[in-house]
């Protein structure tokens, strides 16, 4: 039997990847440019049994995705920079409470307001650093329509896998482009459910490291009863100022990412085995660096694309051995330069780092790609 095919814009795929996950609950704000995802699961969400709700705000959309999500519902929000900041004290919530939920932001140019109908790449750093303290992060930067929607089934698979917020990070361009996207049949992608506790609600504890990185989580409502803090916690769930706990506490959090990385990473190369410079670029630049590295091939130029899928954490090890293999890593970005920094860092000097950076609401075209490569080889 033929599989259903459709032509959808990048933000309606994000909604279907979460009906496909089994998403059962949105809380969210209209924001430009992400509003579809809400729209489409505004439709969608009550045909699964699930529930749709707009919040009064990014703050209480983000504390009612908390709340759903400790219910047992797999829980999403869709917003945009500014609205990511708002949400900035509940995402930390989130991570100290290892509460699992997916946070999709469809980035624009800022800061502030900035321009909201545009496209920009500058809120990679936020994912990362946006609240405050010592924590862990996931996210991911699909390029396109049909990835969006299978990276956000991903999304939803190591937010209940690691029992932690996620973010799927695309930009305004791939968020409103349509293409032809084919629906993966059910059972076709990996769908993963958190780990239930096996033992009974009286012996539960809900930050129980005895059971590993990743405890066990009840759901509110199934006969568990449990604390949850945003405090630092002992494993029964209330808080502790005890310095041994809290730092076993964090680090175990961070642990629980960063001795993963494995599962957690992806990303696509394309002709970097002999490449002489790669292009490192994510998002919607990614395709215009692909095109860039075809176009400097019939020159002559040994171009090739790295092409993080995963962003958080940092695909440190590869890139690094790229730069001990390359004569030069071009960076490309819409935004003044950010993940050039990370890159810089693990390259340690091997090869030389340079940017391609745009911010006027127009895309980073393979011409400007091509030119930065020219000069620095």
């Amino acid at each position: 039997m033929a599989k259903k095919v459709a032509l959808l814009q990048g933000n309606e795929a994000c909604a279907m990847g979460a009906v496909y996950a089994g998403a059962k609950f949105f809380g969210g704000y209209p924001i430009t440019p992400s509003t579809e995802v809400a729209e489409v699961l505004s439709k969608e969400l009550p045909k699964v049994g699930g529930k749709f709700i707009q919040m009064e705000d990014e703050i209480g959309a983000m504390a009612s995705v908390i709340g759903a999500s400790l219910t047992g519902a797999k829980s999403i929000t869709a917003t945009s920079g500014p609205g990511v900041s708002l949400k900035q004290e509940l995402i930390g919530y989130a991570c100290i409470a290892e509460v699992p939920c997916v946070i999709i932001n469809v980035m624009r140019g800022g800061p502030s307001t900035g321009m909201p109908t545009g496209p920009g790449q500058s809120d990679v750093m936020q994912a990362m650093w946006g609240t405050h303290g010592d924590h862990a992060a996931i996210a991911l930067v699909p390029n396109s329509c049909q990835e969006i929607f299978s990276e956000t089934v991903r999304a939803f698979n190591l937010a209940e896998k690691y029992r932690m917020p996620v973010q799927v990070l695309f930009d305004e361009i791939v968020g409103h482009m349509r293409e032809r996207i084919v629906f993966p049949e059910p059972g076709e992608l990996e769908v993963i459910d958190r780990e239930a506790p096996t033992e009974g609600p009286d012996t539960y504890k809900p930050y129980d490291a005895t059971k590993g990185q990743v405890p066990p989580l009840a759901s509110f409502g199934s006969g568990y009863k449990f604390h949850v803090t945003g405090l630092n916690k002992a494993d029964d769930g209330f808080p502790t100022t005890k310095a041994s706990l809290v730092d076993a506490e964090e680090r175990r959090q961070i642990a629980k990412v960063m001795d993963n990385v494995a599962d957690i990473e992806s990303n696509e190369e394309y002709l970097t085995e002999d490449a002489e410079v790669i292009i490192w670029a994510y998002g919607s630049t990614s395709r215009s660096a692909r095109y860039a590295v075809n176009e400097l091939r019939s020159q002559g130029i040994k171009a090739g694309l790295f092409r993080p899928i995963t962003l958080w954490p940092f695909p440190a090890k590869r890139t690094a051995q790229l730069a001990v293999q390359c004569k030069a890593i071009v960076v490309s970005e819409m935004n003044l330069g950010q993940m050039i920094y990370e890159v810089e860092r693990v390259a340690k000097g091997n090869c030389v780092v340079a940017g391609e950076f745009r911010v006027d609401g127009e895309p980073i075209n393979p011409g400007q790609i091509m030119k930065k490569v020219k000069e620095v080889i």
